[in-house]
């Protein structure tokens, strides 16, 4: 069995509780964007079939289906490194995440200062 304990720097060990709490949740999204797709999907298409005007309705709905799907595969990749042993380590510095940042978005893939750095960039 993989060491799923992450060395202590400032509030970045995550307990087997943690790590169990934040598999759930990340399962849990996963079901929710699963249905969310497919429904936003489903109303999308039957949309443009039954009322031309709903165009921006459609569009809307598309952008969303998008999102959700964007979403799912964070939370599925998440789940992958969780299962790998990976999970809680920053993609870009290689730091452990803070277990605060993973309570609150538990598929992060950055720590809080490679993320403000990725989004600078953008």
């Amino acid at each position: 069995m993989v060491n799923h304990q992450i060395i202590d720097d400032r509030n970045t060990t995550l307990s087997i509780e943690d790590l169990a709490a934040l598999r759930e949740n990340l399962h849990e999204q996963r079901l929710f964007r699963h249905e969310q797709v497919q429904q936003l999907s489903a109303a999308a298409t039957n949309r443009t079939l039954l009322d031309r005007r709903a165009a921006s309705q459609t569009e809307v709905r598309v952008k969303l289906a998008a999102s959700a799907r964007m979403v799912l595969a964070d939370v599925e990749a998440a789940l992958t490194r969780m299962d790998q042993g990976r999970y809680g380590a920053c993609h870009l510095c290689r730091r452990p995440i803070t277990r605060e940042r993973l309570m609150i978005v538990p598929q992060a893939r950055y720590c809080a200062r490679c993320q403000q750095v990725r989004e600078a960039g953008r």
